[in-house]
Formats: C-alpha cells, structure tokens, sequence
C-alpha cells in the first residue's frame, strides 16, 4: 500500500505547480462561492460569514502590488535562511560532524532512534528551529551510523511534527491555545480560568508514548522498507563515520566549550525577574517574550560561533572568506525551496484572504455538533475531523481560532472539560502534520531527503511519514480516553 502511495505521489506534479494549481483552485472556488449566505458568524469579527472572491478587478490587483511582500514576509523563509547560515557554517568547517562522530561513540546503537525522536520532541520548544536543525541531523545521523539516512530523517519528523504536541517542556503554543480555549469557554462560563499548563501532564506522558512508538515504527516497519531504497547522493558531502583525530578532539571541545559558555550565558541573563528577555508578562516562553522571537537569531550565533572556532583550531578555517563560502555553501541547497516557497506563499495569501479555510473550520465543527454523540466518540470524532481539517489549514493557533469557539462551549455542555477538549484538539493537529504537502515545512524535508535520495518527491516522503501519522492517531486518541476514565488530571 505504501508503495502505490508513493508511486502516485511522485507522479503528482512539481510542488512548485501543485502550488500554481492550488491557487487556481482557491480562485475558482471563491468565485462560486462567494454570494452564498452561509448563515454562520466569523469567530473573529463577530461578523457574518462571506466568502471573498478572489477574481475580482480589486482582489487581483491587490494580489498582485503584494507579491513581493508576501513572500519576503513569508515566516518559514526568513526562520530557515538565517537558521541555515549558522548552521551552514558549523557544518562545513566539520564541527556538527566531529559533534555527532563524537555522540556515536558513546552512544548505544540500539539507542540511537529513541534519542534522537526524543531531542527532536525537545525541538518543540524552540518553535520552528526543530525543522532546520534536528530533521537535517537526523539523516546525518542516521548515515554516520550506517543506517538509512531516510529513516533518521522521518523518524525526526515524526518528533518535531507528528509530535508536536508530546512535549515535556512548555513551549509558546502552551499560552496561546489555552488563551483561546479560555475565551471559548467563558461564553458558557464567564468565569473560567484556563492555565497555560492545563494540559502540560498529558503531554509529558505523551512524550514517552511517541517515543516509544516511533522508535518501533522507524526500526520495524520505516527501515525494513527502505532497504531497497538506494543512496544516491553526492557522496562528497555525505558524512562518513571514522574516528576522530587529535586535532579534531582538541577542536570539538574547545568548540564545545564554546558554545556551552553561550547557553551558560543565555540562561544566566534570563534568570532576573527584570531580564529584557522576558515578555510583557514576565513570562519566558510568552509568544511575544523577546526570548521566544529570537530564537532563530540565537541558533544562528550558537552554531555559528563554535563552528568558526573549531574550523580554527581544526585548520578548516583560516581566514573569513572560508566562513562565508560555509554560509554561501548553505544557501546553495535552499535555491529549491526558495522557488516552492514563493508559490506556497501566494496559495496561503489567497487562501487565507478567501476565508474558504475558515469556511470549512465551522461547517465540520457544525456537523459533528449535529451528530450529537455520545461523549466519548464526540472526543474520538474530534480528533478526526482536526486532523483532517489540518491537512487543508496548517497553523495550529489559527485552526483553534475557528474551532474553539464552537467546541468548547459545545463540549462543556456535554460534561467535557475546555482542557480535554482542547488535548482532543492537540491530538488531531499534531498527528497529520507530517503527511500534508500544505504543511509549509514538508518541501523542505523533502530537499533534506534529495541530499541522499535523488528521486524523493511528494509521494516518498508521504509513504514514509503515512505509518508514524496512523499510528499516532489511532494509539494517541485511544490513550487520551484511557487517560481520561482514569480521572488523571491533564495539566495544572
């Protein structure tokens, strides 16, 4: 199944076109559909829903004077760009193959999948970062152990994406979905209080469980099947495993030293109550905390800084044309995803300018209010329709936007509480995310797999990340009920 999967995934077209089509699409659609009276009130306004047709003199012209900066505006570019250049640097100099090289030899290959799903989970905390950093590693990784490079990278996927919500440290999306589950519940209960931990246990216990099942699945289902996958890539820039030198020893930990002083340092000058990296709260990961909105910016000097000392000391540095051909060397492989990026950019504009994705946010929440189930399969049904819905409107904030304000208040009149509800919500979110070409990340990791497998599209990246978003689904949502008839409490 998985390989027919992939067959006709490949045949789809470039997703730079697919992209083309898709707008196409939201064009046509947002014409046929804009005088209708869909007799629903925009949670966001408050006003009456209506579809915007985008084929108007006016909505066209406006397309077009914002080209340019929709797409300069785009947020996975800039995150993964400057991201790249430090990151670029550290890995041509040879201080991120020393560091791994380094790892491999003290840890237990039998290990390897579990550490590196678990750091990837981890990544969550650093908002995007995880995409940039992690899933690139976990290839690298993969292939300095002998493995399948395929399988260290959608076994990263799975942590950072299909995980998304199986973290054990809180992130900014803790505050911001439950700022807006407690808006949606105070219409039914005005005084309703919601922590921003509020389902911060549930998660913590989820971390294990998706640890434990994308360690089964990449070792006994992602890596048997790849194994007739060939390598293909330049073979040149692949890592190889070998032991490491004098030099190379002398290097790593003085890079290492490096960089540890620089978390040292970032972390001391949080800790003051008046820090400028706390929020206007306060609060460390608050989604407008200076800490949280620069940590693309700390990546970049945090792996910039020990890649340059270590090219030193190693001799891979030696003078600063050798740290920008590193940074050039990095953007040279993002030209590929720049084009899909300025495509994408346009279609998510569009779409979201239409509110066809809003449209469809409220018709499923009304239908499975319609259905009137039984509390436990309302809980199930919700977790479906989340997940469907996230295969067409990606952001997790924007999704709950729409949804809460019609299910929590829905569900707390069944018996439900906002926290279960909005866990429910987590669910479906995370687990599809790896499995929908929408998702604006997905053709990056598909670049990420042409370092080694030149012929990876669409469809070999959804075969192989299909048995992590199943099965997280389906053991996920069934341990949130066991978890839930438990009387277990979610969170603070």
């Amino acid at each position: 199944m998985l390989a027919t999967i992939e067959r006709l995934g490949n045949r789809l077209p470039d997703p730079a076109i697919l992209f083309v089509w898709l707008l196409m699409i939201v064009w046509v659609a947002s014409w046929a559909l804009a005088g209708v009276d869909w007799q629903l009130t925009d949670p966001r306004s408050g006003d009456a829903l209506t579809v915007n047709n985008q084929l108007t003199g006016e909505a066209l012209t406006s397309f077009a004077a914002n080209v340019v900066p929709v797409f300069a505006h785009f947020h996975p570019v800039g995150v993964v760009l400057v991201a790249m250049l430090g990151i670029g640097v550290a890995e041509r100099t040879g201080f991120i193959h020393a560091g791994l090289r380094g790892l491999l030899a003290v840890t237990s290959p039998r290990l390897l999948t579990p550490m590196l799903i678990l750091a990837a989970i981890a990544s969550h905390s650093a908002a995007d970062a995880g995409y940039v950093l992690v899933i690139p590693l976990g290839g690298v990784l993969f292939y300095a152990a002998g493995r399948h490079p395929l399988a260290g990278i959608g076994a990263a996927f799975a942590g950072v994406s299909g995980g998304y919500s199986a973290n054990f440290l809180p992130s900014s999306l803790d505050p911001l979905l439950a700022g807006l589950t407690q808006a949606a519940g105070q219409l039914i209960d005005p005084e309703l209080s919601i922590n921003p931990l509020n389902n911060y246990f549930f998660t913590t216990a989820s971390c294990l469980l998706i640890v434990g099942l994308g360690w089964w699945i990449t070792d006994r289902v992602v890596e048997p099947r790849l194994r007739g996958t060939a390598v293909d890539g330049d073979t040149a820039d692949l890592p190889q495993l070998s032991p490491l030198t004098d030099a190379e020893r002398r290097a790593l930990r003085t890079a290492g030293l490096v960089m540890l002083g620089g978390v040292i340092t970032l972390v001391l000058t949080t800790l003051p109550g008046g820090s400028p990296w706390r929020g206007p709260d306060g609060g460390l990961t608050e989604a407008r905390a200076p800490l949280m909105t620069s940590l693309v910016a700390l990546i970049f000097i945090l792996f910039l800084l020990p890649g340059v000392i270590y090219g030193i000391v190693a001799g891979t540095v030696t003078t600063h044309r050798d740290v920008i051909a590193g940074m050039t060397w990095a953007m040279q492989s993002m030209g590929y995803y720049l084009v899909i990026m300025f495509f994408i950019a346009q279609f998510v504009a569009a779409f979201g300018s239409s509110n066809l994705g809003v449209l469809l946010a409220l018709k499923g929440a009304q239908a499975l209010q319609a259905l009137a189930l039984p509390a436990a399969v309302t809980v199930v049904g919700m977790v479906l329709l989340t997940g469907l819905l996230n295969l067409f409107v990606g952001s997790a904030s924007a999704k709950w936007a729409l949804m809460g304000p019609v299910l929590v208040p829905m569900l707390m009149q069944l018996g439900i509480s906002p926290d279960l509800t909005q866990a429910a919500y987590r669910i479906g979110d995370s687990s599809t995310n790896i499995i929908t070409p929408l998702m604006p990340y997905f053709p990056l990791i598909v670049v990420f797999c042409q370092r080694y497998v030149r012929g990876t599209g669409i469809g070999t990246l959804t075969a192989l990340m299909l048995p992590y978003a199943a099965t997280f689904m389906t053991v996920w949502t069934v341990f949130l009920l066991l978890y839930w008839s438990a009387g277990l409490p979610l969170g603070f």
